[in-house]
């Protein structure tokens, strides 16, 4: 079999190409650009086209299948080569269903906490010997790629993302899996170029609901005032349960969950990921794993790539990095550090560096999001808001949208990593929070700058 997709070097994409590959099948690939890791990645397995750019030559008729990425535009080449000679195109999530559509589909959706709850779910099975197909977009502990394919396994856990599935396939992605356990965490209003109300936001996670094949199962989050309605409202033949936080206790800076097998202690914290957590025992006590296996799993998760991530950690202070952007995520985690570590300052820095949160149309979602901490540190670049062509936006703008005194804004990293080392760091912690990397900051060089070891 022979499978050619254009965008090859896409985090998703590459990922992928590196899952076919691994089950057997003959992998090409063109993109106009590939950036590290995927460069090394699909060198290393021989995958590295020869040069960048996109050959309608390399377009066959002896192709099984072509995947377009999300990078390719309606007029890329190849992609109008391969429509030109009639052969099956794919998206990015139309393949992945293709690959798992004999299996148990379980397809996790969310605005938040859906890679985390995918983790833990594959970091359980793994633990238990429970072989799964999967998609999950962050790296994760004890797993080489982000997407597994095979012959032999009977499930299929997929992170179900609502973003776009394709330049030529402008449905969410999560609507193309058609799930037989879904899992839904909450709805925050996200992806403002794509959905501009939270109306229409919302009606994406009722139509993935509609999805759920008939004998299956919804596993939701009652806490969720938007999730608990469509949950509670949906007149589908599936069955229905409902999760909130595990029950737990905080002691020393360490969480322990209170099960009926005593306490269960954790690496992980926070109320979000302790919802997670309710939510992946849920859909695994589904895949039949015990709870006693679960949890003796749950001890040893650190989390996924980027996630609540420590970047350095001393006797009276810690760092740590989190992907979190939108604000119920702010919301979510500052509010984690504070009751996980309630006798310690914290500092909390986030970056503006997605399309959402540089409109101005939708700052104003950002209000108290970052109430939790002690000092808040909004940064963002005016020329990121001119190189995704939005309408520009000032330092005022932002203090009033976030509308706690507590915040301060700043439109110069280097200014206000020079602030951050003027401060005292003991019993303080430092928390960062972007879906970028505040201009090349060094994570790890800075928090030995701030807190050296001793």
């Amino acid at each position: 079999m022979k499978v050619h997709l254009i965008a090859i070097g896409g985090s998703a994409m590459h990922n992928m190409a590196i899952a076919l590959y691994e089950k057997g099948i003959v992998v090409t690939g063109s993109d106009d650009e590939i950036f590290e890791p995927s460069k090394s990645r699909l060198g290393k397995r021989g995958l590295l086209p020869a040069e960048e750019g996109w050959y309608p030559e390399k377009i066959s008729s002896d192709l099984d299948a072509v995947i377009v990425g999300m990078h390719a535009r309606k007029d890329n080449p190849e992609l109008i080569r391969a429509q030109e000679l009639g052969l099956r195109i794919f998206s990015y999530p139309e393949y992945i269903y293709e690959q798992t559509k004999d299996k148990m589909r379980l397809v996790i959706g969310g605005s938040h906490g859906k890679t985390t709850t995918t983790a833990m779910i594959l970091h359980v099975a793994k633990y238990c010997g429970v072989e799964c197909d999967f998609l999950v977009g962050a790296q994760l502990e004890g797993f080489d790629c982000m997407v597994r394919f095979s012959e032999t396994s009977r499930f299929a856990v997929i992170e179900g993302d609502e973003y776009l599935s394709s330049p030529t396939d402008l449905r969410p992605k999560f609507h193309l899996y058609h799930p037989d356990i879904a899992l839904l965490t909450g709805i925050a209003w996200d992806h403002i170029n794509v959905f501009p109300t939270f109306e229409n936001y919302v009606q994406q996670f009722e139509i993935f609901l509609g999805k759920i094949s008939h004998s299956g199962s919804l596993v939701y989050c009652e806490l969720d005032p938007e999730v608990k309605r469509l949950g509670e409202a949906h007149g589908g033949s599936f069955k229905k349960i409902a999760y909130a936080v595990h029950p737990h206790t905080v002691r020393d800076g360490v969480t322990y969950l209170t099960t009926s097998q005593g306490e269960v202690p954790l690496i992980i914290f926070g109320a979000h990921n302790l919802q997670n957590l309710q939510g992946a025992l849920e859909v695994c006590r589904l895949m039949g794993v015990s709870e006693s296996d679960f949890y003796a799993a749950m001890q040893t998760f650190r989390g996924a790539a980027r996630r609540l991530e420590p970047v350095k950690e001393t006797a009276d202070a810690v760092i740590y990095k989190d992907f979190a952007h939108s604000p119920s995520k702010l919301k979510a985690t500052t509010s984690a550090f504070q009751a996980q570590f309630p006798g310690r300052r914290l500092v909390a820095c986030m970056e503006l560096h997605t399309f959402s949160s540089l409109n101005a149309n939708f700052l104003g979602e950002y209000k108290d999001s970052m109430k939790a901490a002690d000092k808040a540190y909004v940064y963002f670049n005016p020329h990121t808001i001119e190189h995704k062509k939005l309408p520009p936006i000032t330092i005022q703008q932002v203090k009033e949208a976030f509308a706690s005194d507590n915040v301060e804004v700043y439109t110069d990293s280097n200014l206000l990593m020079q602030e951050l080392k003027t401060q005292s760091w003991r019993d303080a912690n430092l928390l960062f929070m972007t879906s970028g990397n505040f201009d090349g900051v060094d994570f790890v060089q800075l928090a030995d700058e701030l807190i050296p070891s001793a």
